[in-house]
């Protein structure tokens, strides 16, 4: 990470540590992220002398002027307000590595590696590796509740580890305080759809709901949890365990972000059904729109995870009755998804309903054949043009009535 020619090698006599994730992954031996950098002992005047580029607005970060990757100056900070911004941060020459270190939020994550490759870990981050534990560096870990996203989105990352009692109760206490409230939005949706990414996404929300934080960002699902269902449907019986089997299994299918965002809201609806009608849950599909939007809105969610979330909401009890529809009821449906027009939205919302249909207890390798024949079905519908009804002689809704019934016919002859 060092040479001796500091023309050739702007890190050249400077006291640089690979930190974090790259250090983690190493150890872990998995594929390592993107390398971060502390420089120790440095000053601002002393980076840009060597080439690097100064782009950190509330701390001093700087840019390789040759490779591009960033390279921070050690530094600590001071919470001196509430929520994610309310800090003040600190660089300077005195400032060492485990003071940089002790201001990360997990010891898995507070790790160094020196230019001889030698790991620096003052927190014991590689013994909670090998014991398979998250937890907190220090206490400072109260003072930004977005560590409490993270520290989920690791155990969705992470799901063979466990949280550290003593972090577990800290997130509680965090959440009592009420600095959780001042979370933005972007950035709890920034961390929400990480998680949703990972291998098993259930594990980041169970831990949002055990530690009460899921209830003031994510209130609509977190009411599902202790919600009953009829348990011929729904051997799992409660319609938050159930929507976290669903958003397995839309990992497990290798499902987009916006496919598995829309299993994870789903059945929003079910947790505005009047208790004298549990544990059914009639109508729950358009009961459910209204939630949907509004947490779309309020965390900001990308225009494509929320038309498919709307979509897979209204529709996904209709596509789990496919094989007995009638085949305009088939062609309305994928009319009604835009399918025609916009054909790439197909398979994220097969895949989400095919991941409510897995999400139950012992269904959870059950085929689909409803996919397939949707699959088929828009095949054969979808290759009717309005080209050839123009030649005959057609015009205006006319056209558009023929093309219809062209493709209800279609989509008949494959029964």
């Amino acid at each position: 990470m060092s040479g001796t020619d500091s023309d050739r090698d702007p890190t050249a006599g400077l006291n640089v540590f690979r930190v974090g994730g790259v250090v983690r992954d190493r150890l872990l031996q998995r594929p390592a992220s993107d390398a971060d950098y502390v420089v120790v002992g440095a000053t601002p005047e002393a980076m840009r002398e060597r080439g690097f580029r100064p782009v950190g607005r509330d701390f001093p970060v700087f840019l390789h002027p040759e490779t591009g990757e960033e390279y921070a100056l050690a530094r600590t900070e001071r919470k001196a307000g509430r929520g994610y911004h309310g800090f003040v941060f600190h660089t300077g020459p005195e400032v060492s590595l485990e003071d940089d270190l002790e201001r990360r939020d997990l010891t898995i994550n507070a790790m160094a590696e020196d230019a001889d490759g030698g790991i620096v870990d003052p927190f014991g981050g590689r013994r909670d590796l090998e014991d398979r534990v998250l937890r907190h560096v220090s206490p400072a870990f109260r003072e930004d509740p977005v560590r409490i996203l993270r520290l989920a989105r690791f155990q969705a990352r992470f799901p063979d580890f466990s949280v550290a009692d003593e972090t577990r109760s800290l997130c509680r206490e965090m959440v009592a305080d009420g600095e959780v409230d001042h979370l933005v939005p972007e950035r709890v949706w920034q961390e929400l759809s990480s998680a949703l990414m990972e291998a098993q996404p259930s594990t980041c929300f169970e831990l949002l709901h055990d530690t009460g934080a899921l209830a003031v960002i994510l209130p609509e699902l977190d009411c599902l949890f202790g919600v009953p269902q009829v348990a011929e449907h729904h051997p799992e019986i409660d319609a938050g365990v159930h929507t976290l089997m669903v958003v397995d299994q839309a990992a497990r299918l290798g499902g987009s972000l916006p496919a598995r965002f829309a299993a994870l809201v789903h059945d929003l609806g079910k947790g505005l059904t009047p208790e004298g009608e549990l544990p059914r849950h009639v109508g729950h599909e358009k009961t459910g729109l209204v939630p949907i939007r509004t947490v779309c809105e309020r965390l900001r969610v990308s225009v494509e995870c929320r038309d498919m979330a709307l979509l897979v909401g209204e529709h996904h009890l209709v596509v789990h009755r496919a094989l007995e529809l009638r085949p305009s009821t088939v062609v309305r449906l994928l009319e009604r998804l835009d399918a025609f027009r916009r054909p790439e939205r197909l398979e994220p919302f097969l895949l989400a309903c095919e991941a409510d249909r897995r999400g139950r207890t012992g269904r959870e390798d059950e085929s689909y054949p409803q996919a397939d024949f949707l699959r088929r079905a828009h095949r054969a519908a979808g290759a009717v043009q309005a080209r050839g009804f123009v030649d005959q002689g057609l015009r205006g809704p006319a056209i558009a009535e023929a093309v219809r019934a062209e493709r209800v016919k279609r989509v008949t002859d494959l029964e």
